[in-house]
């Protein structure tokens, strides 16, 4: 198994024709994802790399092509929008890699999609992979190794760091998430950390924070109640100055509780084993297994 997405996984592209759209569907057909259909207002009718059929909207692409999934690559200023109308054409799944969405235009993105029972996975974030089956998003494919260890990440970049580690150490992934770092955020490590405990063929799980409000405190107390699988736990930005944004519009230290001591300090009392650097996860994997 693995979660979120599998080999049943019908994609739909949003932003299909643009500079990344076009780039990272290559990549994830290449991959073996089965994308069914891409949506670029002003293109329905033509076709990607000859075979992809392409809409105008949301809601053709579903009444032709039946997807289960969609993924948004198109700008800040229309992926509010976006989102909002794959929800509301009752795509179930909806991945928005894009950066840079004003915080008030999540607001109402948030309510809407618990209204229509959608899950959001981002902003701002590297999507999900189910190695060996799927990718939805931009983590390359070549790094990840089928296996038993479930990853679940704020972080981008230093995903794909922990994934090379675990990967050339013989450790494969079951499924990897990249929940984003804006300050508000679809699916949770909360929703992640749940999904990883429920799946059979997820043994442990790797967490990776960072700096800035209180996400890997809440998990930290989800851990030792609902957890009975090993967690591995990184916060990234040990060395960040107060007050500075660091990568992540949501990766501010604006008091002691989103400093990477106190992050570090939960993870602690909730019996996760924290890394200092991420080459610690092999050897606390090894611990715990």
């Amino acid at each position: 198994m693995s979660v979120f997405i599998d080999r049943n996984t019908r994609l739909l592209v949003q932003g299909i024709t643009g500079r990344d759209g076009s780039f990272h569907t290559r990549q994830m057909m290449a991959y073996g994802t089965n994308v069914v259909a891409g949506v670029t207002p002003g293109k329905g009718g033509q076709t990607f790399e000859g075979a992809t059929p392409i809409y105008h909207t949301v809601a053709d692409a579903v009444r032709d092509t039946h997807p289960n999934t969609a993924v948004i690559y198109v700008p800040a200023a229309a992926a509010a929008a976006a989102i909002f109308e794959a929800a509301d054409a009752g795509i179930g799944l909806i991945v928005c890699i894009t950066e840079g969405i004003p915080v008030l235009d999540m607001t109402r993105v948030i309510p809407f999609l618990n209204e229509r029972g959608a899950r959001l996975i981002g902003p701002n974030c590297p999507g999900l992979i189910a190695p060996g089956k799927s990718k939805v998003g931009i983590i390359p494919g070549n790094i990840c190794k089928p296996g038993r260890i479930g990853v679940v990440s704020r972080s981008g970049t230093l995903t794909y760091e922990i994934i090379h580690q675990l990967s050339t150490h013989g450790y494969g992934q079951s499924s990897c998430v990249g929940i984003g770092g804006d300050p508000l955020i679809g699916t949770s490590f909360i929703d992640c950390l749940a999904a990883f405990e429920a799946d059979s063929e997820t043994q442990a799980v790797v967490m990776i924070g960072e700096i800035g409000g209180t996400d890997e405190q809440r998990a930290g107390e989800f851990v030792p109640h609902a957890m009975t699988k090993p967690v591995i736990g990184f916060i990234a930005g040990q060395t960040a100055p107060p007050g500075r944004r660091m990568g992540h519009a949501g990766a501010i230290i604006s008091g002691s509780s989103g400093t990477a001591v106190e992050k570090m300090a939960a993870f602690q009392r909730a019996g996760i084993s924290v890394m200092k650097r991420p080459a610690d996860v092999v050897a606390l994997l090894a611990e715990r297994l």
